[in-house]
């Protein structure tokens, strides 16, 4: 790989990055011939439908979960994944204070409390240790995040689990793909949620997936995401109160489509995503902290998540992606803003217009304004984003990595 020494083209020096992105099709004959189908269908209900059917089936190649209930969003997949435990109000979920809203909605929406836990500083997961430290007597379930596609570690979560009886949600909207010690995430906890959106490995614009292989969950899946109606015997005599997030079948059809994709599309991201960890691993800049992945797991990049020590270079974060961005480089400073905690309707309380109807009711004492986790909020603060695409090129990926040793090369102390 060239070794970039010119001048900065934030300061008129050539590009680092020549290559262009080509435009990445998604959909094409595959979705076009499923969705022909669907409009001769004489119904696009989801329940028994052929293109939910065939979702499922698909579904189903990679991860064998006997119960599923396709649905509207992957926040709607997590949200029935708690509403199927049927917790307490007031009962605690420990997750991660990084990662997207669409996790802690349903655990809100259930009256029950998210207790964030700190992160692994290399692979930005659910530290073990700090979960074991966050759980009380009202702690009933983990909801486990795998971001950016780097599996958790599942077996010290699992371990931490059985030990306090706790239930496992695994988050796999991110993970299409990544697999811990040779199985597909999703395969470890109580339930299992997937993302359709746009944004994801695959994608149907936007939908979800929940599934388990537990008897005591999977029966109630489909009730929990359809308004609490037995699909099964028929009847509208709902026992309790559910959302409807039911899938359609045009976002079914799809979906299914994607999923015949899955592996070509999850094999591009690991190759491109792999072949810029070494030439940056090869590279060794100083100052720039790759993420850490277990040799035994299989990390499906749905991007590639680095860090800056501040100390090392005479610039910031910001400004050192700044001039990242000048070279041609894809990339982004961060991840979220900030923890999830920091957002203005935790540190408000603002959940219920202006309200928390548990912290009125006196369920529960959490007071988001004092929550810290310092290895998220530090990471959050030096972390650089670049997106893996199956659009991506060799020499795409070959010239990102040398801009990115161009720009820590000029701004190194």
């Amino acid at each position: 790989m060239p070794q970039a020494s010119s001048p900065l083209a934030l300061h008129g020096g050539p590009k680092a990055v020549t290559a262009t992105k080509p435009a990445h099709h998604r959909w094409g004959a595959a979705e076009l011939a499923r969705l022909t189908a669907m409009v001769d269908q004489p119904s696009l209900f989801y329940w028994k439908g052929p293109q939910t059917e065939a979702l499922l089936a698909e579904f189903r190649r990679t991860y064998p979960l006997q119960w599923c209930m396709p649905c509207s969003s992957g926040s709607a997949s997590l949200h029935i994944a708690v509403a199927a435990l049927q917790l307490p109000p007031g009962s605690e979920v420990i997750t991660s204070p990084v990662t997207d809203m669409g996790s802690v909605i349903g655990i809100l929406y259930q009256q029950l409390v998210p207790v964030f836990a700190d992160i692994h500083p290399h692979t930005y997961n659910l530290d073990p240790a700090d979960v074991r430290r966050r759980i009380t007597p009202k702690t009933k379930a983990i909801m486990v995040v795998h971001l950016a596609g780097n599996p958790s570690e599942m077996d010290a979560l699992m371990a931490i689990a059985r030990e306090h009886n706790l239930f496992v949600i695994e988050d796999c909207a991110q993970s299409w793909g990544a697999a811990y010690r040779g199985k597909p995430v999703g395969l470890f906890g109580h339930l299992a949620c997937y993302s359709f959106n746009e944004y994801k490995h695959v994608s149907s614009g936007d939908g979800g997936i929940v599934g388990t292989n537990d008897a005591r969950f999977g029966p109630t899946l489909s009730k929990w995401g359809d308004k609490h109606y037995d699909r099964v015997t028929g009847g509208r005599n709902p026992e309790t109160l559910s959302p409807n997030y039911r899938i359609s079948e045009p976002q079914a059809a799809v979906a299914a489509a994607q999923l015949v994709k899955l592996p070509d599309i999850i094999a591009a991201h690991i190759r491109l995503g792999s072949r810029l960890l070494h030439h940056l691993q090869e590279l060794a800049l100083p100052g720039v902290v790759l993420p850490q992945i277990d040799p035994r797991d299989t990390h499906s990049f749905w991007f590639c998540l680095l860090r800056l020590e501040p100390t090392r270079f005479r610039c910031t974060r910001d400004e050192f992606v700044t001039a990242l961005v000048a070279e041609g480089a894809h990339a982004a400073a961060g991840y979220i803003p900030k923890p999830m905690y920091a957002y203005a309707l935790f540190q408000n309380h603002n959940f219920f217009a202006g309200r928390w109807p548990l912290r009125d009711a006196g369920l529960t004492t959490m007071d988001y304004r004092t929550v810290k986790c310092p290895v998220a909020e530090t990471m959050l603060t030096e972390g650089v984003s670049l997106p893996i695409s199956p659009a991506m090129t060799d020499e795409l990926i070959d010239q990102t990595a040398s801009a990115l040793a161009k720009v820590a090369r000029h701004f190194a102390v």
